[in-house]
């Protein structure tokens, strides 16, 4: 800290240890410390109190504001600036400490879902593209207010596609939690009179289980999960269809 008007915050200080020091060398020799070199002393000593405590109140706004940045960067990193909810690539370094995990625990298994919105496109030509990010917004708080153990989670893969991801969970557990989905999405109802499954926004669901193995990747079961909502979408969409996981492919 320093500027025109103040001295080096360390030079004042080392000046006013050496002033102090050659004082009481100077007493220790029987030269008494006379009152007005005394009370300069302590008054340079308070002037250098006071510049400590701006210092350390500049120190802790700094550190504040470096700690509100780094939490702002991560919002950034991690999450979907449009819906809130984590974004493909935090998803993906997830679902591979995930599968890491999981195998180090002793194995288990692992239940992927793939969600995408019915004729999206059709609802962002009917009703515009502002309305369209708020009907991502809304699918992406069924998505979370469907999920509800804390090892769970939802990611927005890309446009309107989106990736639920359930460790240590059965395909009996996968399918109430792709079933969950889909009813609370018709409750939601919002309007989407070109979507041919409702007449409000739907979703189709494709998901896989399957027992973790270190050599697998989480590519292997987005992939397997993306063939089932594939089937989900070619027959007649708002369902879910479930695929076994193939251990083959790894």
């Amino acid at each position: 800290m320093s500027n025109n008007t103040e001295p080096d915050l360390f030079e004042h200080e080392q000046q006013i240890y050496d002033n102090a020091v050659m004082h009481a060398v100077e007493v220790r020799k029987g030269v008494s410390l006379g009152y007005e070199e005394y009370t300069e002393l302590v008054k340079e000593y308070g002037k250098l109190l006071k510049l400590l405590r701006r210092a350390t109140r500049l120190a802790d706004r700094t550190t504040t504001d470096l700690y509100e940045s780094n939490l702002d960067l991560t919002d950034k990193v991690n999450f979907d600036a449009l819906t809130g909810i984590y974004n493909r690539r935090y998803m993906e370094d997830c679902l591979k400490r995930t599968i890491s995990t999981i195998t180090r625990s002793g194995g288990g298994k692992l239940s992927v879902l793939m969600l995408d919105v019915d004729h999206f496109k059709k609802y962002n030509d009917t009703y515009g593209h502002i309305m369209g990010d708020s009907c991502l917004k809304a699918v992406a708080e069924v998505l979370k207010g469907s999920i509800t153990r804390v090892d769970d989670f939802v990611a927005r893969y890309g446009g309107e596609e989106f990736v639920a991801i359930l460790p240590n969970t059965s395909e009996g557990g996968a399918h109430k939690v792709a079933e969950r989905i889909l009813a609370n999405m018709v409750s939601r109802y919002i309007p989407h009179e070109k979507n041919d499954a409702a007449k409000c926004v739907t979703v189709s669901i494709g998901y896989t289980t399957g027992n973790v193995r270190l050599a697998q990747s989480g590519t292997d079961f987005i992939r397997r999960a993306d063939e089932a909502l594939y089937m989900s979408k070619q027959s007649g969409r708002n369902k879910c269809t479930y695929l076994n996981f193939r251990e083959d492919r790894t």
